[in-house]
Formats: structure tokens, sequence, C-alpha cells
């Protein structure tokens, strides 16, 4: 293959010209024929060469120009809103640091399980390599997850279990079969900036209500509940995304009582759960699915590559969220994606994974914190888990002129107006603690200054 790219590329040979034969090209490099049969099969799967059966192998064309940098890294002009940091995050090359992005770093994740689980698969049935996805997802992975959410308190069989390409996919159809364009969501201020995103994608208004450490502000929630009549509401369970706040149990209460009264569905995602020491007030488990949509999905504790989510709901909602499935998936999560995911949960090592994971996490927090206390950046409040601490930057600083300066420099910070439906938090910052090194943090002290 290297011997063919270079004779394109000095242009030894042009485009449309045949290629030598494969047993001529074997005795030229002294290597076997099936050799050159593989060399050009791989070119012809990059489009470098074309196949012409019964005549041979042909240039396809020149070869293409090496990427543009442009190309290649964030672009530093981007207005920052609720897609910034996810743009910023997802597009950096591995030399960029992101302590503002949402996930953890490869070598806090259960790599020794995901390949134990990726070696088995390669012995599985046929059909899980090749087929669609049942409409409602893999039997095993939601009997499953029926147990674990009876040990919470929350009973619901398989069957009101629908699996989901993603967590994000989740939210997506729960969207599609309650809302329509022009009506009126509500979410936390601040709450996760892709809840925005995505609910203006689908063409509704959105609502924030102020968000206190034991929950959203009741007496704001009721207000907006008589003045905007929403159709959902959308938050966190477990730790809220951005602050890392529990909902108090009290304020559960409430809540439910004021969507009965507003009929009002809520939207529980609770992707951190597994992140807390001691499981929290869940509205779900209190509400019995009445009111409340369970949704979640495994990209925090297990690994983002593998994409799988899942929907908890009432009995009667599975047919049309079936039918959804369908529409815009065609089945469920990829069958590779949801063997993957149940044969690592089965895994003995798993509970340890997270039971370390909580540990190292904590230990961490702590860190981060007392450094983030010597810039003058103080929390806003103490997480019970996980790895994201929600703080105020020292007076007069503008955390998007902060996080301008520190992408000029190579780390993508999380300024607090891209979470922030009101764009009441310009001087507050996400720190995602896992990925706040030594380095991030000078380059913060510089930012800063």
């Amino acid at each position: 293959m290297g011997a063919i790219r270079r004779r394109m590329a000095r242009h030894a040979v042009s485009a449309g010209e045949k290629l030598p034969s494969i047993r001529r090209l074997a005795r030229e490099l002294q290597v076997s024929p099936s050799t050159v049969v593989e060399a050009y099969d791989r070119l012809a799967a990059q489009g470098l060469i074309r196949s012409r059966p019964g005549s041979g192998f042909y240039v396809a064309g020149p070869p293409a120009a090496p990427l543009g940098l442009a190309e290649a890294e964030p672009r530093l002009d981007r207005a920052i809103d609720p897609f910034w940091v996810s743009r910023q995050s997802l597009d950096a090359g591995p030399h960029i640091r992101r302590p503002g992005c949402g996930w953890l770093p490869p070598d806090w994740m259960p790599e020794a399980a995901l390949r134990r689980a990726l070696r088995a698969l390669a012995r599985a049935d046929a059909a899980v390599l090749t087929d669609y996805g049942q409409t409602r997802g893999s039997p095993a992975l939601r009997h499953l997850l029926a147990r674990q959410l009876a040990a919470e308190g929350l009973e619901a069989g398989p069957d009101q279990i629908v699996l989901a390409p993603s967590g994000t996919q989740a939210i997506d159809l729960i969207c599609r079969f309650l809302l329509a364009p022009g009506d009126t969501v509500l979410v936390d201020d601040p709450c996760y900036f892709n809840f925005q995103a995505l609910l203006r994608a689908h063409r509704v208004n959105i609502v924030g209500v102020p968000f206190t450490p034991t929950g959203p502000d009741v007496v704001c929630f009721a207000a907006a509940l008589a003045a905007h009549r929403p159709r959902l509401y959308v938050t966190n369970s477990a730790l809220h995304n951005p602050t890392g706040a529990t909902l108090a149990p009290r304020t559960a209460h409430q809540l439910l009582t004021l969507a009965a009264a507003h009929d009002l569905t809520i939207v529980e995602d609770e992707i951190f759960a597994d992140f807390e020491p001691e499981p929290s007030a869940r509205l779900a488990a209190l509400d019995g699915l009445a009111r409340v949509v369970r949704i979640g999905s495994f990209s925090k504790t297990l690994s983002a590559s593998i994409r799988c989510g899942y929907i908890v709901a009432r009995p009667d909602w599975m047919e049309g969220l079936r039918d959804l499935q369908v529409a815009t998936n065609f089945g469920g999560p990829s069958p590779l994606a949801a063997e993957l995911v149940l044969r690592t949960l089965s895994d003995g090592s798993y509970r340890k994974h997270l039971a370390a994971l909580r540990g190292r996490l904590a230990k961490r927090r702590r860190e981060v914190a007392e450094a983030l206390a010597g810039l003058g950046v103080r929390l806003w409040c103490e997480p019970r888990g996980g790895f994201y601490l929600w703080c105020r930057l020292p007076a007069g600083r503008d955390a998007a002129q902060v996080a301008q300066a520190a992408l000029a420099e190579e780390v993508v910070l999380a300024p607090g107006n891209v979470f922030s439906v009101s764009q009441s938090a310009p001087d507050f910052m996400r720190f995602n603690v896992a990925q706040t090194d030594g380095a991030a943090l000078r380059v913060l002290a510089r930012a800063l200054g």
C-alpha cells in the first residue's frame, strides 16, 4: 500500500491509469500475490483506486489534500451558546485539555471489563453482529434494568422499558411523543445545556426556574406553572448538572403535588445516579411513573462510545414509543451496543469499578476545590458525588471572556451562561474535576488575570 501511495504522490501513475497486475506487482515487490490482493482491496475501500472486473485496478484520482487545520481544530470565534462547550470538547484534539467537558478521561473507565465483553462478543450469535435491534431493545438488558429499578423501589417490569440509541435520543423520543411546536417546557436555571439545544430543535418555548441547593425554587416553579401552563419539566435526578446539587425529599414531594395539580409530566434524567454514595429522593419512585418518565444511559460510568439509553414510562405509552422508534431509528439501539452494556454490567468487576470511582472522585473533588479556592473561585454548593463543581469566579470576572482566553491556550472551559436560560450566570463556571489537572489550573489562573 505504501509503495502504491508513493507512486501516486510523485505522479508516477496518474488518475485513470492502470496499475500493475497482481502477479507483476508481487514479483516486483517480492511479496505474495495474496498480499497484493489485500493491498489493492484496502486501497479500493479507501477510494484511492478502483477495480474494473476483467480489466484490473486503476488510479481513482490524486491523493486527497491533507486535512486543513481549520477543519481539525475547534473554531475560536464561535459564539458562546448552549452548543459551545459540546463543539469545543468533541472536536478538540488529544492535546487539548477539557475541564469543561461532560465525561471522564479514558483511564477512569472500566477498560478491562469492556475488552472482556468485546472478546466475548466475537463468539456471539451472528444476529447480534448483523441484525437490526428490536423496537423495545434487548430483553435481557431490560430485565436487568427492571431488577435494578426494583432495588430502588420503582416497580416497572421489562415491558415498561424501551431502550434507545442514547440518553439524548431517549429525551428526543419523549419530546416527539408528548410535544408539539409552540408548547412550553420548564427546565432548571441553570440546567444541562443540551436540554436547551434539543428543546429548541423541537421548536418549543423554554422557561427556566431558578435552581437552589435543594432543587428548583418551589415558589417560582408554582408561578411558572400558573403563568405558562407547560407540558413538560425536564431535570436531572440524583446529582444535578451543572450544579452537583441533590433534590431534597420535601422539594420532591412539593414538585409532584404541583405536577398533579397542573397536569404536568416530569422527565427525570438519572444519568449521574451511580455516582451517589447513597441514593437520594427519586421522583419516579415516589410517583410510581404516573406523571414521571425516567430516562438514563451508561455513557458516564461505562463508555461514551457505546451508545445505549433507556426510557421507563407508564404501560399505555409503550406502543406509541415503539412506533416512534421505528419511525426515527428503525428499531432500538444497536444489538451490539446493548449486548456490550449487558455483559459489562453483569461482570462482577463493575460494582468494584463504581465503588473505586466514587472514592477517586471524592478525593479529586477536594483537591480541585482547594486549588480553585486558591484562585478566588468559590463553590456554589458541596456535591455529594459526581465530577462537577459549579463555581463563582472572582468578582468582576466574565466567564465567557475567561473561557475564550483559556481556549487560546488550548484549554476548554464551561462558562455559566451556556447553562442558563435567563443568562443570569455570567460569573459562574462548571469544572469537571477528573479533567482539571495542574496545567489546566495554570491556564485558568492566567485567564482570570
